[in-house]
């Protein structure tokens, strides 16, 4: 692969690669977060109460949790061609039946389901990575992820419209039921066009599958550790579905649940064990080892970032609405303008970090993330529209920008393992969503801010432990040989 620049107008090799896989991350966000705009009608429909309607934006985000780390280590082992087809075919029928739910308790679950759309972006992280180089990926990857992610700015924008269209009591059901459709089209679309690597180069495979590789005693421990929040945010979800707060779920069916999220914690240790017990018994060679804080580094600060940006777009639009007292289709529109700012933003927090250094890029932007949620934490009726939308925009770009320089690393630690670590990483985006909205159904819009941009101040200190990646790294080969692969 050449070294030229990116130029987006082309439509071969790589760059169409790059287009493909972006329209395929769009249509699943658009999938995932096509409900938000579209709760108030909801709620007319079901006759919700408001902690029914927050217990639909967080269990949204719940099943993407280990959905990303299973979708990340299937990608490595098969392929993303693969595995973006199977996803969006399968989400396209588990939206279909949410948009025919004709219970509160089948939204429940059809939206939970629905949370394994969420897995797609791990997907094209490594199919990105196998087709751009250290000095583009970070632009790549913020094309890929920015584009895509405005799939749910695409939704809040058009489908509220798009309900009014259809008319009646069921609008919204078909503007939903169109985003499965759309998925379903585009799965044998992606199939049919998309290839794994470029032509002649290898797809390097794990050794091992069922968890990921550590390679010192020390990482080993650290890795079991950083798993514990993926597990606790699942815990605390079932805990506020449970009888003590939002009834939806009776005390034997959550202590079920807490029981089973144990037993897999436990065969998931059993799984890490299996995979890296000879850390205790002989050392990796130093040209095959990494560092395991650079991907617990990253899932801090994709924690704060992707986590941050998944519960304000589930809430802006009703925020919006309720502040400034507007139509739905309006305050859809203006709180879109979060999300919006992924077309720009995180492209240009990849450009940052591929031009001006790693860590020092992700210093500057989760810095800004912090102030921006400042900000917003000031927003109230007193404020004149129009400023309050630029105040959400700005602090949108840090934040956007921010996850852009969070995966323009991701492929950079260890190749053969780019889908395990960016679904741990996307993995933390979720744990913050479901901790910034279940925060958020106990205080209101302003402490909910703060509280964001207090997570974000520990996050920018754990940036500060994070090494810049540089010179290169070693794959294994089929037939026996180390190839060196450039990260700087």
């Amino acid at each position: 692969m050449s070294d030229d620049k990116i130029n987006l107008f082309s439509f071969s090799g790589k760059i169409r690669t790059l287009h493909l896989t972006w329209f395929a991350f769009f249509i699943s966000f658009a999938v995932w977060f096509n409900h938000a705009p579209l709760l108030a009608a909801i709620q007319e429909t079901f006759q919700l109460t408001k902690q029914e309607v927050k217990a639909l934006l967080i269990i949204n985000v719940a099943l993407t949790i280990p959905a990303r780390i299973v979708v990340g280590m299937l990608v490595d082992k098969y392929g993303p061609r693969i595995m973006y087809s199977s996803l969006l075919f399968i989400s396209s029928w588990l939206c279909f039946i949410f948009a025919m739910a004709d219970s509160y308790q089948m939204l429940l679950l059809s939206r939970f389901l629905l949370g394994f759309v969420g897995a797609g972006f791990v997907i094209g992280i490594r199919m990105i990575g196998e087709w751009f180089p250290a000095k583009q990926t970070g632009t790549a990857q913020g094309i890929y992820g920015g584009w895509g992610n405005f799939g749910s700015a695409a939704s809040a924008m058009t489908l509220p419209s798009l309900a009014l269209w259809f008319g009646g009591d069921d609008g919204w059901r078909y503007a939903i039921a169109s985003t499965g459709a759309i998925a379903l089209v585009y799965s044998f679309v992606y199939y049919r066009l998309a290839r794994n690597t470029p032509k002649g180069s290898t797809y390097f495979k794990p050794k091992k599958t069922g968890a990921m590789e550590v390679t010192s005693k020390g990482d080993f421990f650290f890795y079991l550790l950083m798993n514990i929040p993926m597990y606790a945010a699942l815990a605390v979800l079932t805990w506020k579905l449970g009888p003590d707060n939002l009834n939806i779920i009776n005390a034997f069916a959550a202590d079920a649940i807490y029981l089973i999220l144990i037993g897999v914690y436990a065969y998931q240790v059993s799984q890490v064990w299996r995979i890296n017990k000879h850390v205790f018994t002989e050392e990796v060679p130093e040209l095959h080892r990494y560092k395991f804080k650079q991907v617990a580094v990253l899932d801090l600060a994709y924690f704060v970032t992707f986590g941050s940006e998944l519960a304000v777009v589930s809430m802006l639009p009703l925020f919006f609405k309720e502040t400034f007292d507007l139509s739905l289709v309006e305050a859809g529109l203006l709180a879109s303008g979060f999300a919006f700012m992924n077309l720009a933003a995180r492209p240009t927090g990849g450009f940052f970090s591929d031009t001006f250094g790693r860590k020092k890029s992700l210093t500057i932007l989760i810095s800004g993330l912090a102030i921006g949620y400042f900000l917003l934490a000031n927003i109230d009726s007193s404020w004149p529209l129009a400023l309050a939308v630029i105040a959400t925009m700005a602090c949108s770009f840090f934040v956007q920008a921010g996850e852009g320089a969070v995966f323009a690393i991701v492929p950079l630690v260890k190749r053969r393992m780019t889908g395990q670590i960016a679904g741990m990483a996307g993995a933390y985006g979720n744990v913050g969503a479901v901790t910034f909205l279940t925060a958020y159904s106990f205080m209101n819009a302003s402490q909910f801010f703060l509280f964001i941009a207090g997570a974000a101040i520990f996050a920018l200190i754990a940036v500060q432990f994070l090494d810049e990646p540089e010179g290169q790294t070693a794959e294994v080969m089929e037939d026996g040989t180390v190839k060196m692969i450039d990260v700087s």
